[in-house]
């Protein structure tokens, strides 16, 4: 799934394309959407929020999206979008001016409000760790009440908006926090250095276009955990793990290495675990064992 720093460039996209422009083509193809007619009308602004696309338009119009596990925004010119990308079946939106037109495919949610009632949508929402609320106090109070652990309270979007399931994994790996821990247990000081470090890396995604938390440029080494699963750590050697977090049905995949963070975690069964993307008998066979 996209997260905050992909959504904020997202959003600053659409924004320097459509931004104070007049729209003379707006096709949602969505349920209760599709008859909208919202053409004439000019783009006020794009902004983000966490993992949401806010597009205000006047007349307190504001089209909200959501990419969820592989929606996009595309920005093409208007002669490049003929009739077979219109027919394209994943397209969900055409938002057009005359110089540019943004393409939604494969959209996960997409609605429209009155921008005076954004906050039904997004109201629920803690602070954006890359918005102009970001407030590290408030998300580090709302961390420590959570019922839950660590690793399940990043990504709970109440708490702080734009922290997925990459950035939870590399955060903690960085500040060596086990990703099951209770929230409540760390304390406000190691809790703070969570708030602090996932800002920062958020803060830095924000700027490429390539999600880098290693500062490495070969590919496979752009993060440390995050999808590494069957590999080494790059700190210690020791086989990176993937499991579950969080309740079910909402539970989520969190990488994480146990040598660096505490051991097995309580949802993992301990089983090698081959690299992604290797395939039965025609996968590496090599199992690295975790460092005593």
């Amino acid at each position: 799934m996209p997260e905050g720093d992909t959504v904020y460039r997202t959003a600053h996209r659409l924004d320097q394309a459509l931004g104070r422009d007049v729209l003379t083509t707006v096709d949602l193809r969505w349920p209760d959407l599709s008859t909208l007619d919202l053409a004439g009308r000019s783009t006020l602004e794009v902004v983000p929020r966490g993992k949401n696309i806010l597009h205000r338009i006047e007349g307190d119009v504001t089209i909200h999206s959501h990419l969820r596990m592989e929606g996009q925004w595309r920005v093409e010119h208007p002669q490049d979008v003929g009739p077979r990308r219109l027919a394209d079946q994943q397209l969900r939106a055409v938002v057009g001016t005359e110089r540019w037109t943004a393409l939604g495919l494969r959209l996960g949610d997409l609605h429209v409000v009155a921008t005076s009632q954004e906050h039904t949508l997004v109201g629920h929402l803690g602070p954006d760790v890359l918005g102009s609320d970001w407030d590290p106090d408030e998300a580090v109070r709302r961390l420590l009440a959570s019922p839950t652990t660590i690793g399940a309270a990043l990504l709970d979007q109440s708490n702080l908006a734009g922290v997925g399931t990459m950035y939870a994994a590399e955060t903690l790996f960085l500040e060596r926090v086990p990703p099951w821990t209770p929230a409540a247990e760390l304390g406000r000081e190691r809790v703070a250095g969570v708030v602090e470090r996932a800002h920062r890396l958020l803060d830095r995604g924000k700027e490429g276009a390539v999600q880098v938390t290693t500062g490495r440029e070969a590919r496979g080494e752009w993060h440390f955990v995050h999808a590494r699963s069957g590999r080494p750590c790059l700190r210690c050697g020791t086989t990176v793990r993937v499991a579950m977090i969080g309740d079910p049905p909402r539970e989520r995949t969190m990488f994480y290495c146990p040598h660096c963070q505490g051991g097995i975690g309580p949802t993992d069964d301990g089983s090698p675990q081959r690299p992604l993307g290797s395939q039965g008998r025609g996968g590496p066979r090599r199992t690295y064992r975790p460092r005593r």
